[in-house]
């Protein structure tokens, strides 16, 4: 199970800390990773950290300004938004990855989801 926690409204350039806390199985997901979805749009991977090594991976429109980051049990997993705009409100949903294609874009029928936290960014 996934609950996602810390979304809001903010002014651009503000921050936000989303977590995602997690229950159980880690082991079953190669990455656990942050999703967004604005209304009318796909579903899009912005940021993973890999459950083997920590590694992480970021769309290049976060890059930079977001930081992925799990506490040492696994027990939750940040999203530490900075400098944020106007374009980055949208749901935001933490997932256990497992689809086997690109991590970034969601795959039917795999993986497991919370149920999304709104970030909102508007002056």
């Amino acid at each position: 199970q996934l609950v996602e926690s810390g979304g809001g409204s903010v002014q651009p350039g503000g921050s936000l800390r989303l977590s995602c806390a997690i229950s159980g199985f880690t082991d079953d997901y190669y990455s656990i990773g942050w999703f967004r979805q604005a209304p009318g749009k796909e579903r899009e991977g912005i940021a993973a950290i890999s459950t083997a090594n920590s590694n992480t991976y970021y769309d290049g429109s976060v890059k930079g300004r977001f930081t992925i980051s799990r506490d040492d049990a696994w027990n939750t997993v940040y999203l530490q938004m900075d400098r944020l705009k106007t374009q980055d409100s949208a749901t935001y949903f933490c997932a256990g990855i497992n689809w086997l294609r690109n991590w970034a874009v969601p795959e039917a029928g795999f993986g497991a989801w919370g149920q999304g936290t709104q970030v909102t960014v508007s002056s």
